[in-house]
């Protein structure tokens, strides 16, 4: 435990004037001593549960432009995450027999954009039933606000530091986006990454339903190209150093698609379902996944077997990115 406070203690990254720096701890720098002795004291009187945690989005990629949402797909956004919800509700019982149980370790889950925990509910009840312990964003809404960094880290850490065993990440949309760069700054604590379309990946206003995107710019005060710009040092699909799993949908209404996969490799996949992008949280087929790879073990972890039972009737071929 002590070596890993060490490698925390200086590798805090966090958000200053909406840039990120990395601050060592020498008695040199007040401020950073100041920052950092902050985060301990915080640690020290957090208890489990009493974490919250936000930050900011990593849009910057080597691919090219992944092109728009189809027009069709957004306009019955709505209207399929209506139907992914009632379908929940009907298959409830079976979804839960079905799935493995979980071990007890704890879970972090992470609303999408203009999300809060009342969005992802159904899914942190669903593997609360499975065993494992669910911790929620107790934030309000996630506005992505690039200021909030700090937060997220403070929050992952002290809940590390009470759990003292590395937490798994499940994220919706920005929430996604979000667990994959605070994976990056704490991946002895990490055990797994779990995104539901998020648009890691994306690169331009372009990439994004103009009205979403609009608003994104409005609440987060940054562009997609601005967020592109001010965090372009850091390569949004660089291999993590745990099993990551991005899970998308070709019918998502709300970011284009290829934004929301990763890179081919053997610690990496990507599933492929059937449906919107706001309803991943309530999908049948996606809470299906999502039991299945938190119950993987990291050392012996194995790729989603599409081809086990009839899930190659609901899974499509995933994309492959190299």
């Amino acid at each position: 435990m002590a070596t890993r406070l060490g490698v925390l203690q200086r590798n805090i990254r966090l958000t200053r004037s909406g840039t990120l720096a990395r601050l060592r701890l020498h008695t040199s720098d007040s401020r950073a001593v100041k920052m950092a002795a902050e985060v301990l004291a915080d640690s020290d009187r957090s208890r489990r549960g009493d974490v919250a945690m936000e930050s900011p989005p990593t849009f910057a990629s080597s691919q090219p432009s992944s092109g728009r949402p189809a027009l069709f797909n957004s306009l019955f956004e709505l209207p399929r995450v209506l139907f992914e919800a009632t379908l929940l509700g009907v298959s409830w019982s079976v979804l839960r027999a079905q799935a493995p149980k979980g071990d007890g370790h704890p879970v972090m889950v992470l609303p999408g954009f203009m999300g809060g925990d009342e969005s992802t509910l159904l899914l942190r009840r669903f593997l609360t039933s499975l065993g494992y312990q669910v911790l929620p964003w107790l934030q309000g809404r996630n506005l992505g606000r690039p200021e909030l960094l700090e937060g997220a880290m403070r929050r992952f850490y002290r809940a590390w530091q009470a759990y003292e065993t590395p937490i798994s990440l499940v994220g919706q949309s920005l929430g996604g986006v979000f667990s994959r760069e605070i994976a990056r700054q704490f991946p002895e604590a990490t055990r797994c990454v779990i995104t539901l379309g998020s648009p890691f990946a994306a690169t331009e206003h372009g990439n994004t339903n103009p009205l979403v995107a609009k608003l994104f710019e409005q609440m987060s005060g940054l562009s997609v190209e601005e967020m592109r710009a001010r965090f372009g040092a850091t390569d949004p699909r660089a291999p993590l150093a745990m099993p990551a799993t991005a899970i998308y949908s070709r019918q998502d209404g709300m970011v284009a698609w290829k934004t929301c996969i990763d890179l081919d490799s053997d610690r990496t996949e990507n599933i492929e379902v059937l449906g919107s992008h706001s309803g991943m949280a309530v999908a049948p087929d996606v809470l299906h996944v999502v039991a299945d790879r938190l119950a993987e073990h990291p050392v012996t972890w194995k790729k989603f077997d599409r081809a086990q039972g009839l899930r190659c009737l609901v899974y499509p071929k995933p994309a492959t990115l190299s």
